[in-house]
This record gives C-alpha cells, structure tokens and sequence, in this order.
C-alpha cells in the first residue's frame, strides 16, 4: 500500500534489547492531503532508514504494511514503512496529466447504425 503524505514531526529514535539483538524504531508523524487530511504515525524499523535525511514539511511517498496484533484481550494496530522516496508534485501532475489525456484520441469510427434495419439493436 502507498501513501502520499507530508512529513510533520519525527519522534525521538527508540532502541532496545530483544531475543535477535538490539533493535531500533523511529517513529514520524505525517498528513495526507485533500479535504480531509488524516495524521498518521508511521513506524521505521531498523537501521535502514538511518541514511535518508527525511525534512519536516517536505511530502514523501511512502510504501507501508499495516499489522494487527492481539495482546491481553487488546488490539494493536502498528503501520510500518518499508520504503521511502520523495515525491514531487509538480512530476507526478504532468505524468498524470500526459497519461489520462483522453482529449487527444482519435474519434471512433465505422459504427454508424443509422441506416441499420434493426435499428441499431445488437439482436
């Protein structure tokens, strides 16, 4: 799943011991765009992250899974993101503009039923 979202806060680096090591997780809060923007806590785990120089206000596509896990009788729902990549608007709206232009098709032709006996019925 993707999500396009402006980076608002990065939380401080979280680092522990488990069974497989030392482990660390960086927590960042975004907002998506439109009319109603939703704030969204996504989770980085490991070091991978550690060399991407993520800007506050800057927007991001992300590439998320979402997970649910019960414990105690609870839910807890953890979004992860596995891979991160600026996005620039202004590039993506032309590559839509160019790719959805139905404007510049040529007409369709050779379906003229009006002289049709059936009266332009397929049956």
């Amino acid at each position: 799943m993707q999500v396009i979202a402006k980076l608002l806060q990065k939380l401080p680096l979280q680092t522990g011991q488990g069974k497989n090591g030392t482990w660390q997780k960086q927590d960042i809060i975004v907002e998506t765009d439109g009319q109603y923007p939703k704030k969204i806590c996504l989770s980085l785990w490991g070091d991978k992250f550690s060399n991407i120089a993520l800007t506050e206000q800057q927007t991001y596509k992300f590439d998320i899974d979402l997970e649910s896990r019960e414990f105690s009788g609870r839910w807890f729902t953890d979004v992860k993101a596995w891979r991160i990549e600026a996005f620039d608007a202004t590039t993506q709206a032309q590559t839509t503009n160019n790719t959805n232009n139905l404007g510049n098709l040529p007409p369709i032709t050779g379906l003229d039923q009006a002289n049709d006996d059936d009266g332009g019925l397929p049956f």
